[in-house]
């Protein structure tokens, strides 16, 4: 037989499920975990009652959307805290971390957002920052950090990067890359000024 099977109901629904997903991750990177759910039916071609038969509420939505990123950024801290040199690993995590953000901006929300029924999402989240201040103590009592730097220090960093809006993504990534770095020589317990990446090209921001 030459001509084509048509399509299941179940491989329409896998489909219609990975669009969706598709879309949710293009229209929160865009414009983070506020966009309309209605948005993200309309980018994936489907009705919002297709789009609530998978996902029931936005925070289910969220969850699955960004599972992916959540796992990178467990492999990042687990990289760091596995680091022979602790303030290498810190290093490293507050990088990686800071441009993992910088490049999705809807992961950025969700992984400063609190999600009481996301179980397995809140898990990860928990577990990555008890592994960043299992890092920031073993740093600091390695005396590569300044001695009254505490791992709310370093979330910090993480939400004054999440901060940063500028134009395109690239500038974004280019921005975040400064801004961790100085960050990182501002933590160092020993000044140790090494060169910045580039400066890169923002827009005028009105001080008052």
């Amino acid at each position: 037989m030459t001509d084509r099977l048509p399509r299941t109901p179940r491989s329409d629904a896998r489909d219609n499920r990975e669009r969706i997903l598709d879309a949710a991750r293009a229209v929160f990177a865009a414009a983070g975990l506020t966009a309309p759910i209605r948005e993200i039916a309309r980018r994936a071609g489907v009705g919002p009652a297709t789009l609530y038969q998978h996902f029931p509420t936005k925070e289910s939505l969220v969850t699955e959307a960004f599972a992916d990123q959540m796992r990178a950024c467990q492999v990042i801290v687990d990289e760091g805290l596995a680091d022979p040199d602790p303030w290498h690993g810190l290093r490293r995590v507050i990088e990686q971390i800071c441009e993992l953000h910088a490049r999705d901006r809807g992961f950025t929300a969700a992984f400063m957002s609190t999600f009481p029924n996301a179980i397995d999402f809140a898990v990860v989240r928990e577990r990555s920052l008890s592994s960043v201040a299992e890092l920031t103590r073993r740093a600091r009592e390695a005396g590569t950090l300044r001695p009254d730097v505490v791992v709310d220090d370093v979330i910090l960093v993480f939400m004054a990067n999440s901060g940063i809006h500028v134009g395109s993504p690239a500038a974004r990534i280019a921005a975040s890359r400064r801004f961790a770095a100085l960050a990182i020589q501002a933590l160092q317990a020993t000044p140790n000024p090494t060169p910045l990446p580039p400066v890169p090209r923002l827009a005028p921001v009105p001080l008052l």
